[in-house]
């Protein structure tokens, strides 16, 4: 096999033209089988097999920097630079589902979040400027779903104003993000991939109009010296042009041929370069090129042969919210939904078949999306925004500003909080309880199960004079949990015997936790150390019932799947120092850093956010408490 042969990228080298198209074939082969046993991003790398091939042909990686947008499609790129040990994909200690710096010299941006290419591009080749590096060049490989971020556009203001820095951007052009690519620009791409450029048309008109009496030749002269206008009409890349970048294609993408000598010709250029590539999302595996939702954007597990899952899961949060979200739309009409282009990935797609008229996919553009709900909450609809927690980040300003400031009955849908996993640090939805604690009269739940997630969804989407926010964990959704009473806004879980005097512990549980921390009170209880199990439902403001509860025990210990800086203990403590509630409290979370990818227990795991641990280090606190801490060891928990 030819691919075995590859240790890096200059061993492309030596390849001739039909054993590059034999590299490709082998590669598409090894992609639909080792991701089919891992479960990725299958349908992305399956479209880029002939662009890689050709840029890594063109440009000296790792001297040259090639740059992906989002990343998703960089398992080609790894197979080529040395990374054929596929059999690990997204485990731990395995390769990870993303570029990855420490994995390889050739990978340079790890963040997988979109349309961040162009900036680090634009930042690259100044450094190269400053530093007189004249032998050093930049690939920015981005997507035309990336392009419709915000983020692209101010890349390129900046980009274009440079017209002698050398910098290639490749657009990869498969009329798609996760779904199809909607938008302007989208048409625009349309436009260059059926046109077939001004000058035949002017060529043809000219001969027709010249043969027209009279008026022929005067009218051609006219569209000829509005030739500009002319050609923006006829082939939009006129709108690139006019940014002041060269642009080359469109070109086939899956011809290595053609799409090196397009490149080629790039690099040579003393400037910014367009090169416009057509390529075909999930190429060479049936199943997906006939899977219209998202062309095999990203899969588990599956049959290789069928496309098929290998098992099927229960119920994910995400199927809950997509069926509550569709019940909610039928008793409301001033319910609308916004998705920042992943309409199937955040349960939306059967509200949108099912209310075609009130969906609104806004592309990769998060901060556009919430600033345009604040509009739809002002002109008097209820706009319900869902996207995954990690991406709300980009949109803090706009959630602040827009939103919050303004008063406006927009709810956010998290979907993904917490920690995620396979998908690595840029994916881990642990920063939302700590960055919306800052907005003021934002209200935020963390719904501990499915009947929990419609009941506050149905709660939050009443409110009309403030952010509302639910959010959920990946996966499958845990059993119910039932409550035992109610104090205040609070479920209680778990209460301590009526006897218990004052109970040791006030077990503050944070949404999809309930489950594991039923499991620490029981462990605690074991050591006979009485607990007490809350649910606060509505995280953000913390419930006023909260600190005259946490007096009566002596200790407090909260629980979460979010950063512990800033977080809902952060916010827990503070209410019970305004309170003059002097408690003891332990906060267990997400410890401030970028975690590698995992599973979701290993993760957890590694992290000491379990039962066992967390039992422990609580006795421990409450053995320090009795006075016999240094005396006598706290028993083991096990």
């Amino acid at each position: 096999m030819l691919l075995t042969r590859i240790k890096g990228p200059r061993d492309l080298d030596r390849l001739s033209q039909e054993e590059l198209d034999q590299l490709a074939a082998e590669i598409r082969s090894f992609l639909v089988d080792a991701v089919s046993k891992t479960g990725g991003h299958l349908g992305p790398n399956l479209g880029v097999v002939e662009l890689t091939i050709a840029l890594h042909r063109v440009f000296d990686s790792p001297k040259d920097k090639v740059l992906f947008d989002t990343g998703h499609q960089a398992y080609v790129h790894k197979l080529l630079t040395g990374r054929q040990d596929f059999a690990g994909l997204r485990s731990k200690g395995g390769l990870s589902g993303y570029p990855s710096r420490a994995e390889s010299d050739h990978d340079v941006i790890e963040n997988s979040h979109a349309s961040t290419v162009l900036g680090w591009a634009d930042g690259i080749a100044k450094a190269n400027e400053v530093l007189g590096r004249e032998d050093h060049h930049v690939a920015a490989v981005i997507g035309d779903g990336a392009l419709t971020g915000g983020m692209a556009w101010e890349a390129l203001n900046n980009i274009a104003a440079a017209k002698d820095r050398p910098l290639v951007i490749v657009v990869n052009d498969n009329e798609r993000s996760y779904g199809p690519t909607i938008g302007g620009l989208a048409n625009h791409l349309a436009t260059l991939r059926t046109t077939d450029g001004y000058e035949r048309f002017l060529a043809r008109g000219k001969d027709l109009l010249e043969r027209t009496p009279v008026v022929g030749k005067p009218l051609y002269e006219t569209l000829h010296g509005a030739k500009k206008g002319l050609k923006d009409f006829i082939a939009p890349q006129g709108m690139f042009e006019d940014l002041g970048l060269k642009y080359i294609g469109p070109i086939d993408g899956h011809d290595i041929e053609a799409l090196e000598s397009a490149l080629t010709r790039a690099k040579r250029f003393s400037g910014p370069v367009i090169v416009h590539c057509l390529t075909q999302k999930g190429r060479g595996y049936e199943p997906a090129v006939q899977d219209e939702a998202d062309r095999f954007h990203a899969v588990g597990v599956i049959h290789p042969d069928t496309g098929l899952p290998v098992s099927t899961d229960a119920a994910s949060w995400t199927s809950v919210f997509a069926d509550e979200m569709v019940k909610l739309g039928k008793e409301r009409k001033d319910i609308v939904a916004i998705t920042a282009a992943m309409l199937q990935p955040v349960g939306l797609k059967k509200f949108a078949d099912a209310y075609p008229d009130r969906i609104f996919d806004v592309g990769i553009a998060e901060q556009h999306g919430a600033t345009s709900a604040a509009g739809l909450a002002t002109g008097g609809a209820h706009p319900v925004f869902a996207v995954y927690a990690t991406f709300l980040n980009r949109a803090f300003d706009q959630v602040l500003m827009d939103v919050a400031l303004h008063k406006c009955g927009v709810t956010f849908v998290l979907d993904r909080a917490g920690v995620t996993g396979t998908d690595g640090a840029s994916h881990n939805g642990m920063w939302d309880m700590s960055i919306l604690q800052v907005v003021p009269g934002l209200r935020l739940a963390a719904p501990r199960d499915a009947e929990q997630l419609r009941a506050q969804l149905n709660e939050a989407v009443q409110v009309k004079d403030a952010p509302t926010v639910v959010r959920f964990s990946k996966g499958v959704v845990g059993p119910a949990v039932p409550a035992v009473g109610r104090i205040g806004g609070m479920d209680v879980l778990r209460a301590p015997a009526p006897e218990a005097a004052r109970p040791d512990v006030l077990l503050v549980s944070v949404g999809a936790l309930a489950p594991m921390c039923l499991e620490i009170a029981d462990l605690l209880d074991k050591q006979g150390i009485t607990t007490t199990v809350v649910d606060p439902r509505w995280v953000k403001p913390v419930d006023e019932a909260l600190a005259p509860l946490a007096d009566r025990h002596r200790v407090v210990v909260t629980v979460e799947d979010n950063s512990r800086a800033g977080g809902v203990g952060s916010a827990v403590a503070q209410a019970l120092r305004d309170a003059g509630v002097d408690v003891p409290l332990r906060d267990f979370g997400i410890p401030q850093r970028f975690l590698d990818h995992a599973s979701r227990k290993e993760v957890m795991a590694e992290i000491g956010l379990t039962a066992p641990d967390i039992a422990r280090q609580v006795t421990g606190l409450v053995a320090k408490l009795d006075g016999r801490y240094d005396s006598e060891p706290a028993a083991a928990v096990d």
